[in-house]
């Protein structure tokens, strides 16, 4: 390679300089006015050395539906179903398609006669011999004459011969075997009747009328991208070759029920710039917009797109059934199938370690994600499920045999339920950074649960999923939203280490329905269709929106379809596996056999419910009633304080409950001195103001540390 020069060199005169300069402008002009400028000084070393690295892409050996037991039997699958319909419809129509050949076969009789009359007679070259004739050429019509002398002795031979044998074949059917003399008889009218069908009517039509899609070439792709209106594409498209860096870099081909084409886009064109007009896009394949997928190529460099063009749009494709419906246990730790990508190649999700986020309109499937997501929990013998239903119609139903805490409702009873559960799930959080943090390194070394720490029903590590839907409700509570979302907050900021995974979703996803505090921890997220750039970046994150992941492209057919973003490193379009109510049902079923056999039935599932003691602020509550000025008081007066201060937790309470709540924090209860209503003095059980007050400083101390 040569130096790449502008300047002439510095002793070389000035009218040589302007004449290069001017050679230069007319080349560039030549061109065009788009050509890159070239460098002023030398760049290209002749002796700098390659890269060295090739790549190399092999063509597979063996189809890939041969190479997979699912696409193999879906194929033999559909072959064998097409040949079973083909036969059952042509089967059912047999007897009119003889009667219909037979009423024709006198005119393919008379056909067949005038073929073979024109065979014999060599009527084909007529043409040749009456030429010759006309241009009085002699030699040539005798050439022509002797030719036709040879053929018609031998045609006539040979017809004569067929005669008389397939007469004699007829005499000794007759006589040796009538029955098929019938056979062969009605075989020979219903093959003259065949003949004698008008070539624009036949008989036999086919038994499925196929609307042939148009095969995926080159050209058409070159096609559509022009259609979207890039300047860039549409300038390489125009100049053909590979102009700007566009060229397809192997062959379109084959990919599930589906074509794919790879295909270097120009400099400075990205694939998200493609995905944005995905629209267009499909009107240039004359496709619909289910079946276009463009998408990039992470294994490759940022201008590599991958065009995937489905035969039918991804709602109308029929999805392979989701592996666990019928069989099967789950290790939360390890990835699972949970649907399908464009090309219903499986889609796995890990829900360990994360906090999950699920977004969309009214009626595109959310709350059968999210019970799908806790369908794949309840598969794991050692998890607790908490579901709970804020829309109130029962969608998460199907799985309370295996809830330890389950609500559906948004009264205020509904809500008080799941913030008892919610506080309890807070003091478990505590608990097990307690018990992480005193594990030794050897055990834990990464301060989070492992596989073998869930194992061990000692610690009490077991992987805990909670999960709400239309979060938004107890989110805006009036009462109680503010403590449920300061607990959700911190499940999803710390709870994924301790093995807690919490999984929101929601219709409405703004920043008052789903909290920023949340949002802006959750790993996992799905988005279905949203109507807006807010919702769909409040979802799959800021800035998804401008770099093409939209889940505002989906239309209202597209049930279940979503951008799924924090499995790996691009967010991907996904369509979860159907399950519907029954089927869930019978899930639940395996899912409690193999919690009975692990001994993992607890709460809901055993008919308990939350504490209302636990998790809530009992020593706080008691500064509150008793004042600075008392050094101690009757355990009576303290329940009769903590019941006017809070008669939905408190309500009901005695000196007896106060003394067992007190217990768990070290508090002595005995006999203190009090003022009696009627005036007079006493001793009765009560506590020492000073005690509640160490307490409350050991414990935020304990909280702090951990």
């Amino acid at each position: 390679m040569t130096d790449i020069l502008i300047k002439p060199p510095q002793d070389a005169p000035e009218d040589a300089q302007d004449a290069q300069d001017a050679q230069d402008a007319q080349d560039a002009h030549q061109d065009g006015q788009d050509a890159p400028a070239v460098p002023s000084v030398p760049v290209d070393n002749p002796k700098l050395p390659a890269p060295g690295v090739t790549t190399e892409k092999r063509r597979p050996v063996i189809a890939p539906w041969l190479r997979s037991k699912r696409d193999f039997l879906a194929t033999v699958e559909r072959a064998a179903g097409h040949a079973g319909y083909a036969t059952a419809y042509h089967g059912l129509r047999a007897p009119w398609y003889g009667t219909q050949l037979t009423l024709m076969s006198p005119r393919g009789t008379a056909r067949l006669i005038a073929s073979t009359n024109r065979w014999i007679w060599d009527r084909e070259a007529a043409p040749l011999r009456d030429y010759a004739v006309r241009t009085e050429d002699a030699e040539e019509y005798m050439r022509l004459s002797r030719l036709r002398a040879g053929r018609v002795r031998l045609r006539g031979f040979v017809t004569v011969i067929a005669a008389v044998f397939g007469l004699g074949f007829a005499l000794f059917l007759y006589v040796m075997a009538p029955a098929y003399l019938w056979v062969f008889a009605a075989g020979g009218v219903l093959t003259l009747g065949y003949f004698g069908q008008q070539p624009d009517a036949p008989v036999i039509g086919p038994a499925v009328v196929r609307t042939e899609l148009q095969k995926l070439t080159g050209t058409i792709v070159l096609r559509a991208l022009d259609a979207i209106g890039n300047a860039k594409i549409s300038a390489a498209v125009k100049k053909g070759g590979d102009m700007n860096g566009m060229r397809f870099t192997s062959e379109i081909t084959r990919d599930g029920p589906g074509y794919r084409a790879d295909l270097d886009l120009p400099y400075g064109v990205v694939p998200e710039d493609v995905m944005e007009e995905r629209q267009a896009l499909a009107s240039g394949l004359r496709r619909k917009l289910g079946c276009v997928w463009p998408s990039g190529d992470p294994e490759e460099h940022e201008g590599r797109l991958i065009l995937w063009v489905g035969d039918k749009p991804m709602n109308e494709t029929t999805k392979p059934p989701w592996p666990l419906l019928k069989d099967g246990q789950v290790d939360l730790f390890k990835p699972v199938v949970f649907g399908n990508d464009q090309r219903m190649r499986d889609i796995v999700v890990c829900l360990m370690f994360v906090s999950v986020v699920i977004g969309s309109v009214p009626r595109m499937g959310k709350t059968f994600l999210l019970r799908l997501l806790l369908l794949i929990a309840a598969l794991d013998p050692r998890a607790w499920i908490l579901g709970f239903d804020f829309k109130g119609t029962g969608d998460l139903g199907p799985l309370e045999p295996v809830c330890h805490r389950y609500r559906s409702g948004e009264e205020d009873e509904d809500l008080l339920y799941v913030l008892h559960a919610m506080r309890e799930l807070k003091e478990e959080l505590r608990r097990r950074a307690k018990v992480i943090r005193h594990l030794p390194k050897s055990r834990c070394p990464e301060s989070k649960v492992t596989p073998a720490l869930a194992n061990d029903k000692t610690l009490g590590l077991h992987p805990i999923v909670v999960g709400f839907d239309e979060c938004q409700v107890p989110f805006e509570h009036e009462k109680y939203g503010a403590e449920l979302e300061s607990i959700c907050t911190d499940i999803a900021k710390r709870g994924p280490a301790l093995g807690i995974i919490g999984i929101f979703a929601t219709q409405r996803p703004d920043a008052k329905s789903l909290p920023p505090g949340i949002s802006a921890n959750a790993i996992l997220r799905f988005c279905l269709k949203v109507m807006n750039h807010q919702a769909n970046d409040m979802v799959l994150g800021t800035g998804a929106y401008k770099a093409g992941i939209r889940a505002t492209m989906f239309s209202r057919s597209d049930r279940g379809i979503c951008w799924m973003s924090g499995e790996g490193d691009d967010p991907v379009i996904a369509a979860s596996a159907f399950v519907d109510g029954p089927a869930a049902e019978a899930v639940v079923v395996r899912a409690r056999q193999l919690r009975e056999d692990y001994g993992n039935i607890t709460g809901h599932a055993l008919g308990q419910g939350p504490s209302a003691t636990v998790g809530m602020d009992l020593l706080g509550d008691i500064l509150k009633s008793v004042s600075a000025s008392e050094e101690q008081v009757w355990n009576e007066r303290i329940a009769a304080r903590l019941t006017e201060l809070r008669p939905d937790v408190y309500g009901g309470w005695t000196a007896e409950n106060v003394t067992a709540a007190l217990k768990p924090w070290g508090i002595k209860v005995g006999q203190v001195w009090g003022t009696a209503d009627d005036g007079g003095g006493k001793n009765r059980r009560g506590i020492k103001r000073a005690d509640i007050v160490a307490a409350v400083a050991r414990r935020d101390a304990d909280r702090a540390a951990a």
